[in-house]
């Protein structure tokens, strides 16, 4: 395993960010080296440090306790060959996982010492069931979002952090034909509060809305790229009554037609970027007033809640996530796994 350092300092518009990066080389004896990296969760512990988990292909989970400077590996009793496309992780022992896949290839996963053993908490093999992203706003209380089933975007929830169930989709909009969600980063859905958010692609890019913790729901379409299987929004960020929905067409990353599109009335009106990012972003986070994108063609930053962005690096990168003092690490291809201090 070789391990490349860059420091790096950017001056963009009023960010300063300092880069970190892990390149895990296909030459080394790690499964980093041929992992496609999804998921990325930074977790606190009692004593104000952070523990880093992330997940991929080749059912690869991986730990670290020493900001990243080396990497455990976890393993599932009947996880071979699942794609976990996302974590959510509580310090260093509790962490849920996904997995995403046609039917019973998508699951979801819980430990609660480190990843030392699973539990499987839910699984579905009805035809449409594959799951997208999944987003936590405590140890217990965890929402996932899956493809139309019967027509319908399907959608569990936890209260007690062990018991799943769908909820009730009578007051959710009807999908429209071949409208589906993205599992490119594992966060196509968002919390804010009791607000929850979703975006969609294919046909149309649509953001679904629910006020009230996932009991009624309204829809609102976004200018963000659409119209072909390939297209739509990957990724959901908010922050109080801003939203930034960031997608485009991922067979075409080097685009940036139509990426991204920012609302700040939770979600009710959309539009696009004035300055859109640099090409398709899989994924998007939002803390202290500043927003970070990623894609395969690189990373931007915006302090307008994505109105304006700025290239901000130029790694292959497929999610992201970032802590309110200003951390940020993301993950890509063949095991990256990349980290920025940002101040904004």
């Amino acid at each position: 395993m070789r391990v490349f350092t860059v420091i790096l300092v950017l001056g963009i518009v009023g960010v300063l960010i300092f880069e970190h990066s892990i390149a895990q080389t296909t030459s080394g004896e790690s499964r980093l080296g041929d992992a496609n990296l999804r998921g990325i969760s930074v977790a606190q512990t009692h004593d104000g440090d952070f523990v880093l988990w992330a997940t991929g292909t080749k059912e690869t989970i991986i730990r670290s306790l020493n900001h990243g400077a080396s990497w455990e590996h976890e393993t599932v009793d009947g996880g071979m060959n699942l794609d976990f496309r996302d974590v959510e992780a509580f310090g260093a022992n509790t962490a849920f996982i996904m997995s995403s896949g046609d039917g019973a290839e998508s699951r979801i996963f819980k430990t609660i010492d480190g990843g030392k053993s699973w539990s499987l908490q839910y699984s579905d093999k009805r035809p449409g069931f594959f799951l997208d992203s999944l987003a936590c706003s405590s140890p217990t209380d965890c929402f996932a979002l899956s493809d139309p089933v019967e027509g319908k975007f399907l959608v569990l929830a936890t209260r007690d952090g062990e018991h799943w169930k769908e909820l009730a989709r009578d007051k959710m909009p009807a999908a429209l034909p071949n409208e589906g969600a993205f599992a490119a980063s594992g966060t196509s859905i968002a919390l804010c509060g009791n607000n929850i958010y979703f975006g969609t692609g294919g046909p149309a890019a649509r953001v679904f809305r629910s006020a009230d913790g996932g009991v009624s729901w309204t829809v609102a379409a976004t200018p963000v790229a659409n119209g072909k299987a390939s297209a739509g929004i990957f990724s959901v960020a908010c922050a109080g009554k801003h939203v930034v929905a960031v997608g485009g067409d991922y067979k075409n990353p080097d685009s940036a037609d139509r990426v991204s599109a920012y609302s700040d009335d939770f979600g009710k009106t959309w539009r696009l970027a004035g300055r859109p990012p640099s090409g398709y972003r899989s994924a998007v986070a939002v803390a202290s007033g500043g927003v970070l994108s990623v894609g395969p063609n690189g990373e931007d930053v915006s302090v307008d809640y994505g109105i304006h962005w700025k290239a901000a690096g130029s790694t292959n990168l497929n999610a992201v996530a970032l802590t309110p003092d200003g951390n940020a690490w993301a993950v890509g291809p063949q095991g990256t796994i990349k980290h920025f201090a940002v101040k904004f």
